[in-house]
């Protein structure tokens, strides 16, 4: 059973579906935690005591249209950093693995997916046609008594 598991780990695309669910859920609500937590005030303190980070407005005058013009720098760098690291942490702990492992398949070093050997393709054959026959009787037997009523 876990073999039958790893070779459909192992197969096609599922890796890369995989690899797309890691960066789109998550992972990046944490990295987003961390960054909106930790970085964003560490680069605001570089923006000066009294601004609002760092960043700039394009209009001054009153505080409102100040604040709707402001430009926050420290968000596109935030946005950035996040995505850097989760792609590295994606790189480093899935994909990178997972080309190893097809590497090891190449070279003989390690058993790829199990194909069916041809008695278990004509066992499964086999298996069906019994059913099937098996099926029909059933049917043909109810049809012979009649509708049951």
């Amino acid at each position: 059973m876990l073999k039958g598991f790893k070779d459909f780990l192992m197969r096609g695309n599922v890796v890369d579906l995989a690899v797309a669910v890691v960066i789109g859920t998550a992972f990046t609500a944490i990295v987003t935690a961390f960054t909106t937590s930790i970085i964003k005030p560490l680069i605001n303190t570089m923006g000066g005591a009294e601004t609002k980070g760092l960043g700039f407005s394009i209009r001054t005058g009153t505080p409102e249209l100040t604040e709707k013009t402001f430009i926050d720098l420290s968000t596109l760098i935030n946005a950035v950093i996040n995505f850097v690291i989760v792609a590295a942490v994606v790189y480093f702990v899935l994909v990178l693995p997972i080309k190893k492992i097809q590497e090891r398949r190449k070279r003989g070093e390690e058993a790829g997916p199990s194909e069916p050997t041809e008695v278990e393709v004509l066992k499964e054959i086999r298996d069906l046609l019994t059913s099937q026959q098996n099926h029909q009787t059933v049917v043909q037997s109810q049809d012979v008594r009649g509708p049951k009523i």
